[in-house]
């Protein structure tokens, strides 16, 4: 069986046919319905319990079987086919479609992906905003450097703030030391005149002691004399 699958996988099968009708990715623990349709069991039972009944999600046929069987081959072959295109990208052939095994000449918009003219028409793709590979390339180059440039520009705006506010720290730093100065100055200043008018009172004093003390020898020798 599993050699059988492996044969079956080489073929040129597309992601397409491997692809659930309901998530519409490669099928994961598939399962089939009497309807001979294989849908994922997760998306199955989800679709089920949304509508209320048990019906195939592509035909609509109801089902009288709960629990469907698992697609053993179709698991073995959705298997196969992911370990090839693994292997494929791994071999480097990145610019060819893993899928089709063709060139990678458009680019889906709505994916964020390369797909090739195959691609551009299935399900997967449909309604999908595609456009060449070159000018998405060049659309990518000139919006990573308007994304640059924008950088730079808020990264100089940033630093031109920094440099703003230090250099008015500084200034602030500076003004409030030239006024601590001033202050220091001033007490100086007030503290020297403080003592000179100290010193001139302790002399003013002296001085009338001194004259004091000369108009009383003065009075005493008037009084001798008479």
């Amino acid at each position: 069986l599993e050699n059988s699958s492996e044969k079956m996988a080489s073929r040129s099968f597309s992601e397409e046919d491997f692809s659930c009708p309901v998530c519409c990715d490669i099928f994961k623990d598939p399962v089939l319905l009497l309807c001979s349709h294989s849908v994922c069991k997760e998306c199955l039972n989800k679709f089920w319990e949304t509508k209320g009944s048990r019906e195939c999600p592509v035909c609509r046929r109801r089902s009288s079987i709960e629990h469907p069987p698992r697609n053993l081959v179709l698991k073995n072959l959705c298997e196969t086919f992911l370990q090839e295109r693994s292997q494929r990208s791994l071999e480097g052939s990145e610019t060819l479609c893993s899928l089709h095994s063709e060139k990678l000449r458009l680019y889906c918009l709505d994916d964020q992906q390369p797909v090739c003219v195959v691609c551009q028409t299935s399900r997967k793709h449909v309604n999908h905003k595609l456009c060449p590979m070159d000018e998405a390339s060049q659309a990518r180059k000139t919006e990573k450097q308007i994304k640059e440039d924008f950088e730079k520009l808020h990264q100089f705006l940033r630093d031109e703030e920094a440099a703003r506010i230090t250099a008015l720290r500084e200034e602030e730093e500076q003004k409030s030391q030239m006024m601590k100065e001033k202050i220091e100055k001033m007490s100086r200043e007030i503290s020297a005149l403080s003592d000179t008018i100290k010193a001139i009172e302790e002399e003013m004093e002296t001085e009338d002691i001194l004259l004091l003390q000369v108009r009383n020898n003065h009075k005493s020798v008037c009084t001798f004399q008479f």
